[in-house]
């Protein structure tokens, strides 16, 4: 698909104009909150109306405690001393702000970042098949950490800046109409400019954020792939790619930054205007108005200050938005994202099953009119081992990943013990299967922990036995801590051999029903295969196996061989009946056999395990 590269700016599956619509759906993380909000906004709104009380003491002291020959010192001294203590108080109202709000704010973020990653646990395979995922974490730590100051002060700053220009707007009024209105008369200018800014900055915004994304895939993608590019001496050509990246995010975001400083600049040269305005018309009204004194044009000029700074802090806000909502798009986008394979509102759990596997004309694409498997039925009895052998992509890894459900048919049936699995709970399903898949992904901690993934109420003589079993105990005796041995993500401490001899373990312990093992033994040399095969003997004893193994050696003793090619079953049978019938298995066979003994030198060689 054309997202899953870093070179393809992401499109929203769901485009739409800017509305309030992402940040209202915060209101469901705000909830737990709303006592610790409440209280916070009404001490700010308390801090509001101490606030305004500056300019309003002013005019009191300048109409009638300074006028000259009527000094009243007393009152001067209330005055000063209610002012000092208004501004004592705002000082405490502000510091309790910061402190409750950044609870909030952080809070918030950790439960958006927890509810993001519980839906992320859930996706189907496709989503994950369909972009890299750099583009899928940055929505999980840059973007969600971006929301933090518009959480954490933003918001409740709104709406102690709204109230307090509804405060400022009365008090204004009730000193003085004609006044006010000289005071006011910018805004709509102010509306104007907001509304043609706004659009081209939230464009802007969004291809940052794109390219951001694309930067963050890239360098998921090299870190992960950094011992090729290594090893093919790419790293000249990879900083080249690097550099295009990091410059199409540095123009992205000086654009998107040009557009945004241009509103706290319009906001305060409409503010400039406006009181310059307010001077003007105030001298003059001075002279022909009596109602209008020193007092009052001071107390108003005190007041368009307060007012504009309100006005300054909700364009900056709206900035804040602009930019946020991009970032909210993004995060509620993957939140929204449809959980396709999940259980049915009637789901009920699995039973304890005995292992019958069928197939019942199931076709299956992982894109589209493109299939993968035609038409496939077959049936594998309980207890029987099922080897799938055919070329690369001929849909071998398909059919074990149908049979755990991490796709959903595009027709046809899929039963164990004959209950079709896609009216069962996944979790009842997938506890009774046994997965070992070609990548033996190893997590960071002890080799305690890498095993024990599978039953975390497994005990470590559990586990140890589990380790014997495949051979794995005597290297993981010879590291450093045995079984307390840290081992790095994707165990880059480990050979490809251990990594797949602790999977192996890991799948043991788990005790399943039917076991599935996709080129389980690939990376293990000849040796430890001979030595691990009588293990192998008691997983496979009295538990359904399906089984794809490219070396055909290891697979000639399987109940069954499916010989899988051009989306169909083409020869089924024993590996004494397929090579009776001298078929494509039997080809398949006759090849590699002369194949690896005419060209010793292809033969895999002993890995030191």
């Amino acid at each position: 698909m054309a997202r899953n590269k870093f070179d393809i700016d992401e499109t929203l599956e769901k485009d739409s104009e800017f509305n309030l619509v992402h940040l209202l759906r915060l209101r469901k993380y705000m909830a737990p909150y709303q006592k610790k909000l409440l209280s916070t906004a009404a001490i700010m709104f308390a801090s509001s109306i101490l606030g305004l009380a500056g300019p309003f003491f002013m005019k009191v002291a300048i109409d009638s405690a300074l006028p000259p020959g009527n000094r009243d010192i007393p009152l001067l001294i209330a005055l000063s001393s209610a002012l000092f203590v208004a501004n004592a108080a705002n000082i405490l109202f502000i510091r309790h702000k910061v402190k409750s709000m950044s609870q909030v704010g952080q809070g918030i973020i950790r439960d958006l970042r927890a509810d993001l990653f519980a839906h992320l646990q859930e996706l189907p395979f496709r989503y994950y098949d369909s972009r890299p995922h750099g583009k899928i974490l940055v929505r999980v730590v840059n973007y969600i950490n971006s929301l933090s100051d518009m959480l954490s002060n933003g918001i409740i700053n709104l709406a102690t800046d709204l109230f307090s220009l509804l405060l400022i707007v009365f008090a204004m009024l009730a000193l003085n109409v004609k006044l006010a209105v000289a005071s006011l008369a910018g805004l709509p200018l102010l509306l104007v400019a907001t509304f043609i800014i706004k659009v081209n900055q939230r464009k802007a915004w969004r291809l940052n954020s794109a390219k951001q994304s694309n930067m963050n895939a890239y360098i998921h993608e090299s870190i992960a792939g950094v011992k090729i590019t290594q090893s093919f001496a790419r790293e000249a050509v990879n900083k080249g790619i690097f550099s295009n990246v990091a410059k199409s995010v540095k123009a992205s975001w000086l654009k998107a930054c040009s557009i945004q400083f241009l509103m706290w600049p319009s906001a305060e040269n409409i503010s400039v205007w406006s009181m310059a305005l307010l001077y003007v018309c105030g001298v003059r009204w001075m002279v022909s108005d009596a109602a209008v004194t020193v007092g009052v044009l001071v107390a108003f000029i005190g007041y368009i200050g307060r007012f504009w700074g309100p006005i300054n802090n909700i364009a900056n806000f709206y900035n804040s938005i602009v930019v946020n909502m991009t970032y909210l798009e993004r995060i509620f986008e993957a939140i929204d994202e449809p959980v396709d394979v999940k259980d049915a509102e009637n789901a009920a759990d699995l039973p304890s099953i005995k292992g019958e596997v069928s197939f019942s004309h199931v076709t299956f694409g992982y894109e589209p009119g493109m299939p993968i498997l035609k038409d496939v039925s077959f049936l594998c009895r309980a207890g029987e081992t099922i080897a799938l052998v055919g070329p690369t992509g001929a849909g071998k890894s398909t059919i074990i990943s149908l049979i755990s459900r991490f796709y959903d048919l595009d027709s046809g049936k899929v039963c164990l013990d004959g209950v079709d699995i896609k009216g069962v709970k996944l979790k009842s399903l997938r506890s009774q299967l046994g997965i070992m898949l070609q990548d033996s992904f190893i997590f960071s901690g002890t080799i305690y922990d890498n095993i024990r993934y599978s039953r975390l109420d497994a005990s470590n003589e559990e586990i140890i036995e589990a380790a014997k079993t495949v051979c794995a105990h005597d290297f993981i005796m010879e590291m450093e801590k045995g079984y307390d041995t840290e081992v790095n993500e994707r165990g880059s401490r480990l050979s490809a051999g251990q990594r797949q001899l602790i999977s192996f373990a890991r799948a043991l312990l788990a005790d399943p029903k039917i076991l599935i093992l996709d080129e389980a033994t690939a990376s293990i040399d000849t040796k430890t295969e001979k030595a691990l095969q009588k293990g192998l003997d008691r997983m496979l004893s009295g538990r359904t196996s399906f089984i794809i193994a490219h070396r055909l050696s290891t697979i000639k003793n399987a109940s069954r061989i499916m010989y899988i090619d051009k989306g169909a079953i083409l020869e089924s049978g024993t590996h004494d009946e397929l090579m009776s019938i001298k078929g494509a298995y039997y080809s398949l066979h006759t090849a590699q056999y002369v194949f690896m003994e005419t060209k010793p030198e292809y033969r895999i060689p002993a890995l030191q395990v």
